[in-house]
């Protein structure tokens, strides 16, 4: 079994407790949201499973901002209404505990970081031209040719990834194929 979950060749599908960060770099946000929504569609095809995709744009200020695939306020939010209803069940005070169970679980959802580390990805992301974005994906397995054969056309340029080389060339492969095709 290889390090690391990536790209691996010829439709092989590999599956290690490690995940491949890749991060490519497009001309625009709608754009990487493109890549992101094919890339989700693979994932219910069986084809890719993601732990993480999130979209990181300069902005005209010269900031970076970070477009989650998972918000953490809400998710803690709906689990704290939840655990908050069953105590107050118990102790007949459902209004209550629903209360008190939003409240903290919004308050312990917000400061939670799942995934990629947002520090990493703001830092990476400083040196992009504005309006740029970049797709930063963790990817724990994948039947690579099947992928790269479905964001192929998308074009891109690969900004970082923790791909072994063989793996990371042909997904820089792939990409530079649409930037030598023609424009239709």
């Amino acid at each position: 079994m290889a390090a690391g979950g990536g790209l691996y060749p010829a439709g092989d599908v590999q599956e290690t407790s490690m995940s491949d960060l890749v991060a490519i770099v497009y001309p625009s946000e709608a754009k990487a949201e493109e890549v992101r929504q094919r890339l989700l569609k693979l994932q219910k095809e069986n084809l890719i499973t993601i732990t993480d995709a999130v979209i990181a744009v300069k902005t005209d200020s010269g900031g970076v901002k970070l477009n989650q695939l998972v918000n953490a306020t809400p998710v803690g939010a709906m689990t704290g209404s939840f655990w908050g209803l069953l105590i107050a069940v118990l102790i007949l005070h459902p209004i209550l505990g629903v209360a008190v169970g939003v409240a903290s679980g919004a308050f312990g959802g917000a400061p939670s970081d799942f995934g990629i580390d947002d520090s990493f990805m703001k830092e990476l992301s400083a040196g992009l031209q504005t309006g740029n974005a970049a797709l930063f994906v963790l990817i724990r397995n994948m039947t690579a040719d099947k992928v790269l054969k479905e964001i192929k056309d998308t074009g891109g340029i690969v900004l970082k990834t923790s791909l072994d080389e063989t793996r990371e060339k042909a997904l820089r492969d792939a990409l530079a194929s649409a930037a030598e095709r023609p424009a239709a």
